[in-house]
């Protein structure tokens, strides 16, 4: 286990902090894995209903620690790549409980990334998003190149990993590239917040709807029609279906289990 990745467990959420402040959370291979190895545990534990991922001191995460990267005795850039970016990503993509991410300073790099990855994405007022790639020659990783067109348009990705502007939190927001904008002072608290209510919610469902948002990336209308027939049958036999539709019509607050 590494000292570089904090988990614990709060009434049903995984707070999961990144715990490398002195080098703005940057990623080694020691931290990369053990944040993998938190995520696999998530997705495998049912007392786990929700996921809040966010950094301690003054960054979120400045991506890949850019000493280890040049070290002739550490890992090859496609190492870094295929095996420690690539798998969290997918990770908590398809982790099946959402994943809140409370991007609590710069988030550069590969930081950036892996928040645009989350479910739900804060951030407090002074935090900002750089895609810092092109500074020093490389392309953007940790699906980048994926979500950020997704979530902002063509032109606006391509300028921003072109030119590798700083991106504001309220510039992030206007955007799109995140949910919402968070006073500094209480953000820790405001954020977690939004892990811990979903932990209360039909996660069964999340779930469901998480695996067809996952899906629409990448299928045509007639495919997601389907998907969305077959995930909605899926939902209507969960426990919390029937314990929502019968807290509605008795107008009563509904106890959801997660299944």
């Amino acid at each position: 286990m590494s000292p570089f990745i904090q988990a614990t467990q709060q009434e049903g959420t995984l707070i999961i902090r990144l715990n490398r402040p002195e080098k703005f959370n940057s990623f080694v291979r020691e931290m990369a894995l053990h944040l993998q190895e938190v995520l696999d545990n998530a997705a495998t534990d049912d007392t786990i209903r929700a996921v809040y991922l966010t950094g301690i001191g003054k960054a979120f995460c400045a991506g890949q620690d850019l000493a280890e990267a040049t070290d002739p005795e550490g890992p090859e850039l496609s190492k870094i790549v295929s095996e420690h970016y690539n798998p969290i990503i997918l990770k908590i993509r398809e982790l099946p409980k959402p994943v809140v991410c409370g991007v609590n300073g710069v988030a550069a790099g590969a930081g950036a990334n892996i928040a645009l990855a989350c479910d739900i994405v804060v951030a407090t007022k002074s935090a900002s998003f750089i895609q810092a790639f092109s500074k020093i020659g490389l392309i953007p990783d940790s699906g980048g190149t994926f979500f950020l067109p997704r979530l902002i348009g063509f032109q606006k990705a391509s300028a921003l990993m072109l030119l590798g502007d700083k991106v504001t939190a309220e510039e992030a927001l206007h955007l799109g590239m995140i949910y919402k904008v968070l006073d500094d002072n209480d953000f820790d608290a405001e954020a977690l917040k939004i892990a811990q209510y979903l932990a209360t919610q039909p996660t069964r469902g999340l779930a469901l709807t998480k695996m067809a948002l996952n899906k629409s990336l990448t299928n045509d209308l007639s495919a997601q029609l389907q998907l969305e027939d077959e995930l909605q049958t899926a939902a209507g036999n969960t426990h919390d279906y029937q314990e929502g539709t019968a807290a509605f019509l008795e107008k009563r607050k509904p106890t959801f289990k997660g299944h």
